[in-house]
């Protein structure tokens, strides 16, 4: 208890100290360690410095496993000094050194609509003066919900939830109730969430840290989950072949996000729903990531393929805590109370995430708003890759829409074997780099990068400068 409470006294100092550019050998690691790394890196006429991150982040690390609450937030992949924030309006954020950085994280794929939105917080504000959580149903479950199935080509009924590891939770337990079957079919490096099922070749934070799996999974939780390659259609008809009517589903992400930026062959996802129905399995499409990003339709309006089962969050919650799961209305009334497939949620359907929704998809409904994402995004991405090219960088990468990757690798990158030739030790050096150069890049090679309304085109310009001038460095 006294550690933790001289952590939280260090964190609470911390958050006043003033700014000052100084240097000190990092202290070794101690709980009521006094010294206090000061780092500061000269960039032009100005001192960067993360001091006030690294108190915080110091005295974090006797209060919480590893100093976070989610494992990539750590930068262990990219090394150097997390950063702590203190504030983000558009496309922009500032950490509590006042460092200000152009954002390419986008809270991992929320604020697609920029930060801190002022019509969003505007609802918000008005919807909090009545409260901010009834436990019990309110109309505005009703609005987002008749937008989501208006929206998503797959979805006839939805029940929401509070995030994407429990619309999947969800939607796992639903397509095994509906077909009976056990066992499901997901790729290498598709991130599903952390339910015990899904942490097979998991790629995202687990690829992070260099986990293959996760300790604390019992055999029993994974012995029904088989993996493919993404990309390999083959593979996962050999799977069928071997495994001929025990498969209840196929999970997959329709763009891979948590590998990197890794979009889908032309034929592949035709494959998927092809070998699906012809075994009576089901199609699940996880667009956590992808849904409302690629079109307002999402990666199956994009595609033009049709899934049976829908899993959302991020951009339906507006920034706030949300997920989805949703499909045909027949697949759907296996849902409690409707059904016999339980599955509840204390928070789930609350007022202040379901009006953040409302109105984040009330904006992305705009004109033109498809089009610019593709737009600055492009833009983003071939700058970064020319840069790449004229420092002799062996670099690759793409977008759709509102959503990117790069990789350092010649390329091209098909599926996360391909992936992992990266190299991330680059990548490391890279991601610092840009941090000095006021740009937030997701830490990890293995994350895709989001953009938003609110990035500019001389947000666009003054990225791709930075780029090359951290790509010349490195």
């Amino acid at each position: 208890m006294a550690g933790a409470a001289a952590a939280a006294a260090a964190a609470a100092v911390a958050s006043g100290i003033s700014i000052r550019a100084v240097s000190a050998p990092k202290a070794s690691r101690a709980p009521r360690a006094r010294s206090v790394v000061r780092a500061a890196i000269s960039v032009g006429e100005k001192a960067y410095t993360v001091q006030k991150s690294e108190e915080i982040f110091n005295a974090a690390k006797e209060l919480m496993p590893g100093g976070v609450n989610s494992p990539v937030r750590a930068f262990k992949s990219v090394g150097g000094q997390p950063i702590v924030f203190d504030s983000v309006k558009g496309s922009h954020m500032w950490d509590v050194d006042g460092n200000e950085y152009i954002d390419y994280v986008g809270s991992w794929g929320p604020a697609i609509i920029g930060h801190a939105d002022d019509t969003v917080n505007a609802a918000l504000i008005e919807t909090l003066k009545k409260g901010t959580s009834f436990g019990a149903p309110c109309a505005l479950e009703n609005v987002l919900a008749q937008m989501v199935i208006s929206a998503v080509p797959s979805i006839e009924m939805v029940r929401f939830v509070n995030s994407g590891t429990e619309a999947c939770m969800g939607a796992l337990r639903l397509v095994r109730a509906f077909t009976g079957r056990e066992k499901i079919l997901k790729f290498e490096g598709c991130y599903h969430g952390h339910a015990d099922s899904f942490l097979v070749k998991a790629g995202s934070g687990v690829a992070t840290l260099g986990l293959p799996d996760s300790p604390g999974v019992p055999k029993g939780a994974t012995v029904g989950t088989l993996t493919a390659p993404y990309n390999d259609a083959e593979a996962v008809k050999k799977l069928f072949e071997d495994n001929k009517g025990e498969i209840a589903a196929v999970f997959l992400e329709p763009v891979v996000g948590n590998a990197g930026f890794i979009p889908p062959t032309p034929a592949f996802l035709n494959a998927l729903r092809e070998v699906t129905k012809q075994d009576g399995a089901l199609l699940v499409f996880d667009e956590v990531m992808t849904g409302f990003r690629l079109a307002y339709g999402g990666a199956q309006e994009y595609f033009g393929i049709t899934p049976d089962v829908t899993t959302l969050g991020k951009i339906i919650g507006g920034g706030l805590p949300v997920g989805a799961y949703g499909g045909r209305k027949d697949i759907m009334e296996m849902v409690a109370p409707a059904g016999p497939m339980y599955q509840a949620g204390t928070l789930s359907g609350n007022p202040l995430a379901m009006t953040a929704g409302i109105h984040t998809l009330k904006r992305l409904m705009e004109p033109g708003t498809y089009e610019y994402l593709d737009k600055v995004t492009g833009e983003l991405v071939q700058g970064i890759l020319d840069a790449g090219a004229k420092t002799g960088h062996e670099m690759c990468g793409g977008h759709i829409r509102g959503m990117f990757g790069f990789f350092f690798a010649s390329g091209p990158v098909y599926n996360f074997d391909d992936a992992k030739k990266s190299d991330t030790a680059k990548f490391g050096r890279f991601h610092r780099g840009m941090l000095e150069e006021g740009v937030y890049l997701a830490p990890s090679q293995f994350e895709a990068g989001f953009t938003s309304l609110a990035h500019t085109p001389q947000d666009i310009e003054k990225t791709v400068e930075a780029a090359e001038k951290v790509l010349r460095r490195i």
